[in-house]
């Protein structure tokens, strides 16, 4: 009897025992591996995507970033075009890092009262050599830049000063990117002056291609156009002097001193994270805002 009371006993602590074990595996949460979202309330991805005409068959989103008064106020505002807008405001869709351009301005008007809106381009991944380079390269290719352009002032522009509050002229739109969306930016800019007043080319891929120096020389007798240059120290051999020549080649064909920036930051890394850590500064210059 008592060996068989010791059994029972046994056998229950045993299925209590398995139940246990079996509830807290159930409940047990599994790692996430997925980034979270990072962006700020006032960014969106439109609806609509666009499919560029003689470029690649890649559907581009677009990225919006609306100041922060613009749902309670009747305001327009100057716009940002920027490229790589997967790496702009959210870090779960970055490469190795956002920009934090939603951070950086929402703490700007905060401080400042100065809004903008941001419109950025989601590159086409593997085909973004052939968007931000207006010219080939006999090793990566490329070249499609110049159609790149021509939607940016053909149909993107025009879709959002439609449908947003803007200040459409050029002194109030701006083109800004990095590396090779420098170069693009910095195409883009000499070439419809009329339309991209400012320029954020900052640690521009220059490299590319000989051909940016003809088509300096022959677009840079820009008198209101503003431009701001950013390199950094440890991004390899040529970028600093690429950069310095390009200035005192702009310098010379008329571009005014006044208009022109040249920022070299020493410990400087081709790296969102620098990008972001100037970001201000090259808006605070194009725009003469005071902090």
């Amino acid at each position: 009897m008592k060996v068989s009371i010791l059994l029972f006993l046994g056998f229950f602590l045993l299925m209590i025992s398995c139940t246990h074990k079996t509830t807290k595996k159930v409940n047990q949460k599994p790692l996430s591996t997925e980034k979270q979202s990072t962006k700020a309330d006032n960014v969106d991805i439109l609806e609509k995507e666009f499919v560029i005409k003689g470029l690649n068959a890649i559907s581009h989103k677009i990225w919006l970033y609306l100041p922060p008064n613009y749902r309670t106020s009747k305001e327009k505002y100057p716009v940002i075009y920027m490229h790589d807008a997967q790496n702009l405001f959210d870090d779960s869709t970055s490469f190795v890092g956002e920009w934090g351009i939603d951070e950086t301005l929402n703490k700007l008007y905060k401080k400042t009262g100065k809004s903008f809106i941001v419109v950025g381009i989601e590159n086409g991944g593997q085909k973004r050599i052939e968007e931000y380079t207006p010219w080939k390269h006999q090793k990566y290719g490329g070249g499609k830049g110049a159609i790149y352009i021509d939607f940016l002032v053909d149909e993107l522009k025009p879709y959002i000063d439609t449908n947003y509050r803007t200040k459409p002229e050029a002194k109030h739109t701006s083109i800004i990117g990095s590396s090779l969306g420098g170069l693009i930016s910095f195409y883009g800019g000499l070439k419809y002056p009329k339309v991209f007043g400012n320029i954020g080319a900052l640690s521009t891929s220059f490299w590319f291609s000989d051909k940016v120096i003809d088509f300096a020389k022959e677009n840079g007798n820009l008198k209101s156009t503003k431009l701001y240059f950013l390199v950094g120290g440890k991004e390899g051999d040529t970028m600093i002097p690429d950069t310095e020549n390009m200035t005192k080649l702009l310098l010379k064909k008329g571009f005014p001193n006044q208009n022109i920036k040249t920022k070299i930051v020493a410990d400087g890394k081709h790296t969102e994270s620098f990008w972001k850590s100037e970001f201000l500064e090259v808006i605070t210059f194009l725009y003469h805002i005071e902090q």
